[in-house]
C-alpha cells in the first residue's frame, strides 16, 4: 500500500502506553463509529483506521518521559485518481488546524476518561 502523509500531530497522556492504548481501542469498535465504516487494524502500539476511498488514520503509542506520546498520521491510500483527493478535499485548506483541533478534543477526552493530564505537544 502506498500512504502520503496529509498531516501529524501529537500529545502525550500522562498514563502508561497500555492503559492508553485500551482507552483508545474502545473509541474503534463498530458501536462507537456505526456511521462510519471502515477497517480498523489494531496493533500493540498503533490503530489505524481506514475508510473512504482515500483516508487512513494511524494512531502510535510509544513510551514518553511523562506517560505515553501518542502521535496521529493522516495518509492519502488511494490506489488510483490519487491526484483528486487533493481537489475532493479543497487542496486541504485548513484540514491540519481541524486536525488538530480534532485530535486536541480526543486526547484531552483521554485524559479524562483516564484521570490524568494530557496536552498536545
Amino acid at each position: 500500500m502506498k500512504k502520503t502523509l496529509i498531516t501529524e500531530v501529537s500529545g502525550v497522556v500522562e498514563a502508561p502506553p497500555a492503559r492508553v492504548h485500551e482507552a483508545l481501542a474502545r473509541r474503534f469498535t463498530p458501536d462507537e463509529v456505526p456511521d462510519h465504516p471502515g477497517t480498523v487494524e489494531v496493533t500493540e502500539r498503533m490503530i489505524a483506521y481506514q475508510g473512504g476511498w482515500w483516508y487512513r488514520g494511524e494512531w502510535t503509542l510509544s513510551e514518553h518521559p511523562q506517560g505515553t506520546l501518542v502521535t496521529h498520521r493522516v495518509y492519502n491510500v488511494a490506489e488510483s485518481m490519487r491526484w483528486g483527493v487533493s481537489l475532493a478535499n479543497r487542496f486541504f485548506i485548513g484540514y491540519d488546524e481541524a486536525t488538530r483541533d480534532s485530535f486536541s478534543k480526543g486526547i484531552n477526552q483521554l485524559g479524562e476518561e483516564l484521570g490524568c493530564p494530557a496536552r498536545l505537544t
